[in-house]
């Protein structure tokens, strides 16, 4: 006789046979709402983009004044942060685009031949070159005490899980707000802090951070598969 399924052993599983729905099911990632990566452990992670520095054109005073605050960034967080750099091939398609438009509604006819040959010189040149441009992260955590407190072996056991259970949905939902207060002030240290070592931040919104995990994720496609505009897209309703 088959074991009954009750309403907490459930798993919200993807249609088996589809190799995309499996490979989602071994993310961490649950969802991402108000600007923040929610994980599938209840965990929480914001996302900074940050300016860089070309730290060998200062001076040394300079140079010293960037160690020190630095320094005083380091000393004034308790708990950790996640530095990365994220290395993409150049995409030029929407300059070209809107320089390609501008062009073919010049009436001066060299000017809009001019236009339309840089076009094809710069996508050439981005083509064949292979340039690319790096974009600098810093990720911000903040888990759930159940989480804090999970010894090596229970912490890998559920990062083998794939399913991902109702109760842990409903759980995440009602810890949500509380969490995201937390979360919102380590934010805040963490932005004062780069900010003082003469960095501009900002943090990705929803929309930004899908965009950024579908390059992540799909890179080849997502140079021939442009993403719709998200900001048009009703994303609660998907």
């Amino acid at each position: 006789m088959a074991k009954a399924i009750t309403e907490t052993d459930k798993t919200v599983k993807q249609k088996k046979g589809s190799p995309a729905a499996s490979t989602q099911l071994y993310l961490d990632i649950a969802e991402i709402k108000d600007n923040v990566v929610i994980l599938k452990n209840g965990g929480l992670r914001a996302i900074l983009q940050t300016t860089s520095i070309n730290f060998n054109l200062k001076s040394e005073e300079e140079q010293n004044a960037i160690i020190y605050a630095y320094q005083n960034f380091l000393n004034s967080i308790d708990f950790p942060v996640q530095i990365v750099i994220h290395s993409r091939k150049l995409d030029v398609d929407k300059y070209i685009e809107n320089t390609r438009a501008t062009g073919e509604k010049n009436e001066n006819m060299l000017l809009k031949k001019q236009t339309i040959e840089y076009c094809e010189y710069i996508q050439k040149l981005v083509e064949y070159a292979d340039i690319m441009e790096k974009k600098f992260y810093v990720v911000v955590p903040y888990d759930p005490y159940r989480v804090q407190d999970l010894n090596m072996f229970s912490k890998f056991m559920r990062n083998i899980s794939a399913g991902d259970s109702i109760d842990g949905i409903k759980r995440r939902h009602k810890e949500f707000e509380e969490l995201n207060k937390n979360l919102t002030q380590r934010v805040n240290t963490v932005k004062a802090g780069l900010e003082a070592c003469n960095l501009r931040i900002a943090q990705l919104t929803t929309p930004q951070l899908i965009e950024l995990f579908y390059q992540i994720y799909n890179p080849e496609t997502a140079r021939n598969e442009k993403i719709e505009d998200l900001s048009k897209i009703d994303i609660e309703n998907l």
